[in-house]
């Protein structure tokens, strides 16, 4: 850029919450006295959804947007064309500023193929005669606020199914799986607490299988009745060990089902993009396939569970969203650094990523010196 040697812009640090303040600097580096209207920064949140329908034969794209947060503000001179064009002195230059994000609730910083949630900030240099040079500046935001405290969340969650041959109209050889979930909602890294007994009475072998299943819901408001597309992808699954016709067994899951890393639930925050998760404990018989389906509402929550009376409570940190959940390996176009093909091996090197976003987990080191 003539005249500009660096421009660039830095925040006080990637990861927000919702009512926190961003501050942050607009670094501009000129080599001459330069003549400059203004540098305006502007705040943005910004959902996208875009994939493509058939109409009549032909292949369409559909899309939309929503915002969640726009603000603007100018750090340096005036917007306004009237009146003499001010000028900036050669150097290095610092020019602060500070947003504060409102304390509604805000949907996560979410990337995938079919739709993404992006929080960033944009500095425009605005200079006559030539294009305004633009910078952008992405970082996360960890939302919506689910407390895993809530009452909603604590209520134990019971269930049982029967499953019995029928002979002559007569019930007979039982299979009965009962289930509970202590809680419903739980924050990356931590144990699922569920408990289930398999009482076999049948005549086959019986298999308890425990899957948790992350539902998207993409919305596009086209028409009266718009377009809607939903991904599934399981998240976490555990197939017991058989249970032989005449005996039974108990399994708790606290040591086998920890909940990897991935984007917290989304119901009713933004309108192009919904994420909700289902737990789903069956028994799969050797014969007749898989029976006795019981569904829970299962929630990721972005507060981890406080213990009551005890000082040192888990730590939390953020990390990338595990390779198969939803949103968790894409990454757009625009995150990746393009190389220029020097004569190595560069297929070997793997590829720069600008940006991803992160979410909230349990520190595990934490967890372990707190069960002790």
């Amino acid at each position: 850029m003539d005249n500009i040697n660096e421009f660039d812009i830095r925040l006080e640090k990637e990861i927000y919450y919702a009512g926190e303040s961003i501050r942050g600097h607009v670094i501009l580096h000129t080599t001459e006295n330069f003549k400059l209207r203004s540098v305006r920064i502007s705040l943005r949140g910004q959902g996208h959804a875009e994939w493509k329908i058939l109409v009549s034969g032909d292949r369409r794209n559909v899309k939309d947007d929503q915002y969640f947060v726009d603000e603007r503000l100018i750090v340096w001179g005036h917007d306004t064309s009237e009146g003499p064009i001010p000028i900036l002195p050669r150097g290095k230059h610092q020019f602060p500023f500070t947003f504060n994000l409102p304390e509604s609730a805000l949907p996560c910083s979410f990337e995938s193929r079919t739709g993404y949630i992006r929080y960033y900030v944009k500095a425009t240099v605005d200079r006559p005669y030539a294009s305004p040079p633009q910078g952008l500046k992405y970082f996360t935001l960890i939302g919506p606020h689910i407390d895993c405290m809530d009452e909603q969340y604590l209520k134990p969650m019971i269930g049982s199914e029967v499953h019995t041959s029928c002979c002559f109209c007569c019930r007979r050889n039982p299979v009965e799986l009962s289930a509970q979930l202590e809680r419903s909602a739980y924050v990356c890294g931590e144990s699922i607490k569920l408990r289930a007994a398999l009482d076999n009475k049948g005549l086959e072998k019986a298999w308890l299988n425990v899957k948790l299943t992350q539902y998207l819901e993409f919305f596009i408001d086209r028409g009266v009745l718009g377009a809607n597309k939903e991904l599934q992808k399981v998240v976490l699954e555990h197939k017991g060990e058989p249970v032989l016709p005449g005996s039974a067994m108990k399994w708790d899951s606290a040591k086998t089902m920890v909940l990897p890393v991935c984007p917290p639930t989304l119901i009713g925050v933004c309108r192009l993009i919904q994420i909700y998760y289902v737990l789903k404990v069956s028994v799969q018989l050797e014969k007749s396939g898989e029976d006795m389906q019981m569904h829970f509402p299962f929630t990721v929550a972005t507060v981890p569970f406080r213990i009551p009376n005890i000082t040192k409570q888990p730590q939390i940190k953020y990390e990338i969203a595990a390779e198969h959940v939803e949103g968790g390996c894409y990454v757009g176009p625009e995150f990746l650094l393009g190389q220029v093909y020097d004569g190595s091996d560069h297929l070997t090197q793997p590829p720069l990523i600008l940006y991803r976003p992160v979410y909230v987990s349990i520190n595990t080191e934490g967890r372990r010196s707190l069960n002790r």
